[in-house]
């Protein structure tokens, strides 16, 4: 069965929270924290016009508090957790 849409509307705040597969780290140093905030500023809050109240990065995870003038946070999270595994994986390639 599939899972109910997600609740969306102008002006909503949101707690969010991802986390590696199997509880695996997403951000290995500062540097893919930088390549994740950086994704959050230029790729979703520019885009999407989102308003970030806060944010905690941990090493298997992290938590946002954003506000979204429009509903569209199933795109902003689509985009911002995709647009960050592609720059990580070609960075990591890279080291």
């Amino acid at each position: 069965m599939s899972r109910p849409l997600r609740l969306q509307y102008p002006g909503a705040l949101y707690h969010l929270t991802a986390r590696g597969n199997a509880c695996q780290k997403i951000f290995l140093d500062d540097a893919d924290r930088g390549v994740f905030i950086n994704t959050l500023s230029h790729h979703v809050i520019s885009r999407y016009g989102w308003l970030c109240h806060g944010y905690c990065l941990m090493d298997n995870h992290y938590h946002l508090i954003v506000e979204t003038p429009r509903p569209n946070l199933s795109l902003g999270m689509r985009q911002l957790n995709g647009i960050y595994t592609q720059n990580i994986l070609g960075f990591t390639m890279l080291r």
